[in-house]
């Protein structure tokens, strides 16, 4: 768009050329959708048991036995995360199925979590209350379970983090026993209660929440990024459904991201969080809606695609941080050393305390933390690379990185200044290490081994009636969503759009081409203050 602009500002300024013969246009060689092979399927070494077990104990044992509620982190542990709750109720039949834990234990703790949620006082005050409208605030005082304080926003997303818990529950506990079906009323309770359709103030879009102070949150969940299964959940919804046109409106963007990153093409979103949360319940495999359908791939695919890309783009370590390298990887959200700006080989970089990172098309920052979730709970997408990268991590950090419950949530081994920190601490010759584990990095690590293992959760939740009707409302079909009695219907890549995906090919390769000459500009000029700087979210 620059290039062309500066061409019409040229032709106003100089006479018209002779007239020249056109020049070559290049070939455009459209190709029948070939799908990429399935991701290898080595087996898990010694260690991802260990990694399972440790990660399901923090869920186990940090929850409040009393009420239910699951901690945003630990050990630090200030307030309960809906989003945990959500985690946490998706452990409990992970732990059931390797013995952990009994059947009867499991029960008795999410009943009590969904008999607490169910109680919660709703309304729309500002004080005493954790739930409006259906939707949770995102975090709750862990004992009483009201809204913790005055910046906690009654959360659309993490509501949706939380129901899919919820309904989890409802289909894996299928018993006749009084008790497991009073889980399956609870959870139908809970979900039906939530009034989508309420926080669309700019319909077909769903806002991101409400403050009782300000009203609500101006910002929708467009497309690409985790709240893909909030748009299922709502489409799904048997009592406050939102319209297909939601979906439509949802993956109007998606163009905006999709292209060439590191060596592969795909729909771009930098933190890996948003190519993971969505796929620990739904299997993505072989269903697709109208874009993917476009694009001759599935969401699966395409998260495997982000995940190879941020391998690649660590092995070129294009910000020269410490360690990072082929199983060295993994950008997403957690908890970072401090907001700061330190001298970093010569350059000021900025580093930041909790905060999304990622590496793709936008939403891009990195200041060397690596997150091990990050990776981890990549291993369905991408085992033949996860599983070198954990065992990597494991040898190389474990002695600081990996504790009782598994991986702690980050590390960065280029941050060694010694300032007042947020949360964390220095390792002398190491870097910083964070100090706490967090339940949205911790539930994913945990599912997704369990679906690497043998599509446990995925299994599970394929009973669900409402994510069925969500999935087939947005346009999914194929794979397991075709009928019993009918063969699954082949991905496929809708012919109509192949000239429109083709260009959408060349723009972004072209955008790619020129993202990569600037930095080399960039690199090549005297360092400043603003040399290399990330962008911002």
């Amino acid at each position: 768009m620059a290039m062309a602009a500066g061409l019409v500002a040229a032709c106003g300024r100089a006479p018209e050329p002779a007239p020249q013969p056109p020049a070559p246009k290049p070939d455009v060689i459209l190709i029948e959708p070939v799908l990429p092979e399935r991701p290898p399927r080595p087996e898990l070494p010694p260690l991802f048991r260990d990694i399972e077990k440790r990660t399901f104990q923090f869920f186990w044992d940090t929850t409040n036995e009393q009420n239910g509620l699951t901690p945003d982190r630990y050990p630090s542990r200030p307030f309960a995360s809906i989003a945990s709750i959500g985690y946490a109720l998706t452990a409990y039949p992970i732990g059931i199925e390797n013995g952990w834990v009994s059947r009867t234990q499991a029960v008795d703790r999410t009943l009590t979590t969904l008999r607490f949620l169910r109680d919660i006082p709703q309304g729309p005050q500002r004080t005493g209350k954790g739930a409006y409208k259906g939707f949770y605030y995102h975090f709750l005082d862990m004992q009483q379970g009201q809204r913790y304080d005055s910046w906690v926003e009654l959360s659309s997303v993490d509501t949706a983090l939380l129901m899919m818990g919820v309904l989890f529950a409802q289909a894996y506990y299928d018993g006749d026993d009084d008790r497991e079906k009073e889980i399956r009323r609870l959870a139908d309770q809970l979900y039906r209660k939530v009034e989508w359709t309420w926080l669309q103030q700019r319909e077909p879009l769903v806002s991101m929440g409400w403050f009782p102070e300000s009203g609500f949150i101006v910002h929708d969940w467009m497309g690409y990024n985790e709240a893909m299964l909030l748009y299922v959940l709502a489409l799904g919804s048997p009592t406050h459904p939102v319209s297909p046109d939601a979906w439509t409106v949802w993956t109007r963007t998606y163009n905006n991201d999709w292209g060439v990153y590191y060596g592969q093409e795909y729909l771009s979103f930098g933190p890996l969080f948003g190519h993971q949360y969505s796929h620990v319940w739904i299997d993505f495999r072989d269903i697709q809606d109208q874009y993917m359908r476009e694009r001759g791939i599935d969401y699966f695919l395409n998260s495997r695609r982000a995940a190879l890309a941020q391998r690649e783009y660590a092995i070129a370590n294009p910000m020269k941080w410490k360690e990072y390298g082929e199983n060295v990887w993994g950008l997403t959200a957690g908890d970072g050393p401090q907001n700061t700006r330190q001298i970093y080989r010569g350059e000021e970089r900025e580093f930041r305390h909790y905060s999304s990172r990622g590496a793709g098309l936008r939403e891009n920052f990195d200041d060397g933390t690596i997150a091990p979730t990050a990776a981890i709970a990549s291993i369905v997408f991408a085992p033949e690379v996860v599983i070198p990268a954990t065992e990597e991590m494991h040898k190389r950090y474990g002695d600081y990185l990996y504790s009782s419950y598994g991986f702690l949530d980050s590390f960065n081994p280029s941050f060694d200044y010694d300032i007042p920190l947020k949360t964390g601490r220095l390792v002398p010759g190491k870097g910083w290490v964070a100090s706490d584990y967090i339940g949205i990095d911790q539930g994913p690590i945990l599912a997704m081994i369990a679906n690497y293992r043998n599509e446990f959760v995925w299994s599970v939740m394929k009973k669900s009636p409402y994510i069925r009707a969500g999935l087939e409302r947005a346009g999914f079909r194929g794979g397991w969503l075709s009928p019993e009695d009918e063969p699954a219907e082949p991905m496929q890549a809708d012919s109509q759009a192949a000239a429109a995906r083709a260009l959408g090919m060349a723009e972004s390769r072209a955008a790619a081409a020129e993202a990569q000459r600037q930095q080399q500009q960039r690199q090549d000029q005297t360092p400043s203050a603003n040399r290399a700087q990330p962008p911002q979210q």
